[in-house]
């Protein structure tokens, strides 16, 4: 390979590798905190009950009271409009905790409200697989699967991918997102999944191209021949 040919390939490899690290900084939020937890308690197990969001439906219902009972909405904002009691902000709640602050919400206006909630339509947990990946996208979660099982269902790793250092980004707030490296390859050849991670509901996997899958198209013929010349 001729010095300004290796040299533009260098250059070029590297605005990459920059360009990679600038999306995963921006897919993290803006705002991420370095993480201080150290490598093995990382991702300690959240509240694992549902969290209300935008969008979901909630069935609210009064059997001492039935004029009260309706199904609301969660509007973007967070906000749920009761009738009689006014805006009750529950996005982030879960139902059990809804349920307390919409029995308060009527206790101004109702003795002993006797309340019952049902979620009656909410979103779908879901993983996103995207980098490297045969078939990036949106996956649906459905029970308990794992790093290397969710790699399976988003169709493997494609040529040039990075596999000995998948990231694993979990949003833990609006203002941070902690970012692990599971380093698949290693734990397949060993034979030992105790250290793959299981997916959590909004858990990005994001899989790299390795070094050589950054440059190889810019790799002259000539030298491939070269490579590939029997001795």
């Amino acid at each position: 390979m001729r010095p300004d040919t290796m040299r533009s390939t260098l250059l070029h490899s590297r605005f990459l590798k920059a360009a990679a690290l600038l999306l995963s900084a921006a897919l993290a939020g803006a705002g991420q905190a370095p993480s201080t937890t150290p490598p093995d308690a990382q991702f300690k197990d959240r509240n694992p009950r549902y969290h209300v969001g935008r969008g979901d439906v909630l069935d609210i219902n009064f059997p001492r009271t039935p004029e009260y009972t309706q199904t609301v909405t969660v509007q973007p904002d967070g906000f749920v409009s009761l009738r009689g009691a006014g805006d009750l902000h529950v996005m982030g709640m879960t139902v059990p905790a809804a349920l307390e602050a919409i029995r308060a919400g009527y206790a101004t206006i109702l003795h002993d409200p006797v309340v019952t909630i049902e979620l009656k339509d909410f979103e779908r947990p879901y993983f996103t697989a995207f980098g490297e990946v045969s078939k990036p996208g949106r996956y649906e979660l459905r029970g308990d699967i794992t790093v290397t099982q969710a790699l399976a269902l988003s169709g493997g790793f494609k040529e040039g991918a990075k596999d000995k250092e998948v990231l694993l980004l979990r949003r833990f707030s609006a203002e941070m997102t902690e970012v692990k490296k599971v380093p698949v390859k290693q734990m397949m050849q060993a034979g030992n999944l105790r250290e793959d991670p299981y997916i959590q509901p909004g858990d990005i996997l994001f899989v790299p191209k390795s070094l050589f899958g950054k440059i190889e198209r810019f790799i002259p013929n000539s030298s491939i021949g070269a490579m590939m010349k029997p001795y």
